[in-house]
């Protein structure tokens, strides 16, 4: 199943820029493992404001709880807020249309 994710970083006041870089580096390095198993699909940054840290995501995971796992081994993610929509395949989607028509999707 894909999800749709928002997901919106605070760094708490006072952290270090070293721990902030440090964990950044990280979250490149979990992104790029979490990309070839599949589960992340794209990365989007919409406009932001000065300083803010926000990132619109695609991931694929069997379920919530998964997702949930998948989002939880970010390095970022002690920091983030996370708004998660699930979604479903429309009819009039052509990459589900020709899914369909290739005898490759199911519904």
């Amino acid at each position: 199943m894909e999800y749709l994710t928002d997901l919106v970083t605070t760094v708490p006041e006072g952290t270090s820029p070293t721990r902030v870089d440090e964990l950044r580096a990280a979250e490149k390095i979990r992104a790029v493992e979490l990309a070839k198993a599949g589960h992340l699909v794209r990365l989007w940054r919409p406009p932001l404001d000065p300083g803010e840290w926000r990132s619109i995501g695609l991931f694929r995971a069997n379920d919530e709880a998964e997702l949930h796992e998948i989002l939880a081994s970010l390095p970022l993610h002690i920091w983030m807020k996370v708004t998660i929509t699930p979604l479903t395949p429309h009819p009039n989607d052509p990459e589900y249309r020709a899914l369909q028509a290739g005898g490759h999707l199911q519904v």
